[in-house]
């Protein structure tokens, strides 16, 4: 019975893993496929055209891919250091109005940023934040930090504060409680959220463009263009490019993270 039940898991996982492999095969032979016609199995003809148009340095497209990477991780450091305090205290603590904060800062899940985002373009005119950097990562930061509050809310429900209690009554300064106690604590959570606010910044598109204005460029503003227009190899180019550089900014934000606090560099000593 048990070995039944291990084969389906096994079948299960496999299949899951070309789903997901399965995509990301396709679209590496569109990146290098110059014609692939309709029924044929493979393509006639390869070229390096979209990964000739990548590297060139007329096309912009890796100073907007650095741009991205610097943007979305400035959004994801910004977010954290609001988000764990607001989950700690949505999870923790009770006080008046606390359904309605939470339910706040929950609404860009429901209510798309999409939908308010004029508004907010006008706001940022009148505050001088349009066509700015500044401006492009406090839009980032509307569909991000509900993201980040759920996952840390759930991280601090579990984790509690127990420990904390007991590192204050050892003597340690609340500073001192929150870098050596709760940071370490609450690092799984910190990996998880900040990979997802990071996949969040990276992707956006309409808001990057509405509120910078064409002066703030990003590599999703680069990849769009050619996935509307069709045309496969360079959509699939920057596409490719996308997802390993996702993965890769990925890889190293919980590298730094778990290698920091394996160390013990963090502690303090008295």
């Amino acid at each position: 019975m048990r070995e039944n039940h291990s084969k389906i898991f096994s079948i299960i996982m496999y299949l899951m893993i070309f789903i997901l492999v399965f995509p990301l095969f396709i679209l590496i032979i569109w990146s290098f496929a110059k014609s692939w016609p309709w029924p044929d199995l493979f393509p006639k003809e390869f070229g390096l055209r979209g990964i000739k148009y990548f590297l060139d340095p007329t096309s912009k497209s890796l100073s907007a891919l650095l741009c991205s990477v610097f943007l979305s991780m400035t959004v994801t450091v910004i977010t954290l250091i609001i988000t764990i305090p607001a989950a700690k205290a949505l999870a923790l603590y009770e006080f008046k109005g606390k359904k309605i904060v939470e339910f706040l800062i929950l609404a860009p899940l429901i209510v798309s940023p999409v939908a308010v985002a004029m508004g907010i373009h006008l706001s940022f005119i009148r505050l001088g934040l349009a066509n700015t950097f500044i401006g492009v990562v406090l839009v980032h930061l509307l569909p991000c930090i509900p993201y980040s509050v759920r996952i840390l809310k759930n991280v601090f429900e579990v984790t509690g504060e127990a420990m904390e209690m007991q590192a204050r009554v050892l003597g340690a300064s609340p500073f001192q409680t929150f870098i050596n106690v709760t940071l370490p604590i609450i690092t799984p959570g910190l990996v998880s959220a900040g990979s997802l606010v990071f996949i969040v910044s990276f992707s956006q598109y309409f808001l990057t463009f509405l509120i910078g204005g064409g002066r703030i460029v990003t590599f999703p503003m680069h990849m769009f263009p050619f996935v509307q227009s069709g045309d496969r190899m360079m959509a699939s180019v920057y596409s490719v490019v996308f997802i390993i550089t996702t993965l890769i900014c990925l890889q190293i934000i919980e590298k730094l993270v778990k290698r920091y606090y394996k160390s013990g560099n963090y502690f303090f000593i008295n």
